[in-house]
């Protein structure tokens, strides 16, 4: 799909200008004290629950929650907390490792395999997780807080966009919405935060979801493990499944599609947004001259970025869903399966951290 492709080079581009790095926001929090860019997360998050909201009001998002989005389970808290520590030892969450492998980094490239195989390896614990999940639903099976309530999503939302509205204004009346240093080509975080929320918009508006992209690396996991293990894949009940369903908002056409290795509408969504990411980070380095091949490492930074990429790709199927999904497109529509999933991500860092330093980086 060329919108997705379009949307995976615009936040490819922004994130490697912008240094967009949701991992060491969660991590310069445990590691340094630093929370600089879990503020930027946080306008983020406000200025989309602004654009979706209103959106809403004007019937431009008749699926409303959106697909695939669920209701709050212990799953959800668990996967985020099991994914904050894999983004931290990987260096980088399932975009970040994309626009940073574009980049050059191939430490980036070495947790994308990682994601790759964590991703096929929930299929073998699916059957008992998908039973936790269904015994762990929580309140009345509803989407969202509002839903949950029975109230409209206008006053909870504008309620939520003040307190951190309040909060947003004091952080740049001190300038700490602000890098101060001038790097050539570099895009202020605040403004990378602005133009993200955009194109989370577009994505809603435009596909039909907000931006989304774990599902590829179990596509993927899926059509390796067929050509290699050809009689265990056809035993993996995982893979058969098909939870996308819906029409797309503008042209009415049914989307159907699941983790399986066929090129189905998961495939025609995802794929795209996946190379466009890649080839994203690309232009923005080759622009910038910041192009470099980084491989000399120490061996265990090799082990720690497949490790994270493993348990990322783990937890994101578990959960279900990342980081983007669930901070770009859950938390501003005030879902109960991404706040949970976002309060799972901070112990989940903080571990993450103790054994990056314990482990890896102790030297």
């Amino acid at each position: 799909m060329p919108v997705s492709f379009l949307l995976g080079c615009v936040a490819g581009f922004i994130m490697h200008r912008a240094g967009f790095c949701m991992a060491g926001a969660f991590r310069d929090l445990f590691l340094f004290r630093q929370a600089f860019m879990l503020r930027q997360l946080l306008l983020l998050v406000a200025v989309s629950m602004i654009l979706f909201e209103a959106a809403r009001v004007m019937g431009l998002l008749p699926l409303y929650p959106f697909p695939s989005l669920g209701p709050p389970t212990l799953a959800s808290l668990v996967g985020g907390t099991l994914f904050g520590i894999g983004m931290v030892l990987a260096g980088g969450c399932v975009v970040g490792t994309l626009y940073k492998l574009g980049a050059g980094n191939v430490l980036s490239g070495v947790a994308f395999v990682g994601l790759i195989a964590g991703s096929a390896l929930y299929g073998e614990i699916h059957p008992w997780w998908g039973a936790f999940v269904r015994s762990t639903v929580m309140g009345n099976g509803s989407v969202t807080l509002p839903e949950a309530f029975g109230l409209s999503p206008l006053f909870p939302v504008m309620l939520s966009v003040g307190v951190a509205g309040a909060f947003l204004y004091r952080w740049q009346r001190h300038g700490k919405l602000q890098r101060h240093f001038r790097v050539q080509g570099h895009v202020q975080p605040w403004l990378g935060a602005l133009l993200l929320s955009l194109t989370g918009l577009c994505s809603y508006l435009l596909v039909g979801m907000p931006l989304g992209i774990t599902t590829s690396y179990a596509k993927l996991g899926a059509s390796l493990e067929r050509l290699i293990a050809p009689r265990h894949f056809a035993e993996v009940a995982f893979f058969k499944g098909l939870p996308l369903d819906y029409r797309h908002p503008l042209t009415q056409e049914r989307l159907v599609g699941g983790p399986g290795p066929a090129f189905d509408a998961v495939a025609a969504v995802q794929y795209p947004l996946l190379v466009g990411l890649v080839l994203g980070g690309l232009m923005s380095a080759v622009l910038v001259r910041e192009f470099h091949i980084y491989y000399r490492v120490p061996v265990r930074q090799y082990g720690s970025a497949f490790a994270g990429g493993v348990i990322m790709g783990l937890a994101s199927r578990m959960a279900p869903g990342c980081n983007i999904w669930h901070i770009f497109g859950g938390l501003p529509i005030l879902a109960g399966q991404s706040l949970l999933f976002v309060l799972g991500l901070f112990p989940g860092a903080w571990l993450g951290g103790k054994l990056l330093t314990r482990l890896v980086i102790r030297d």
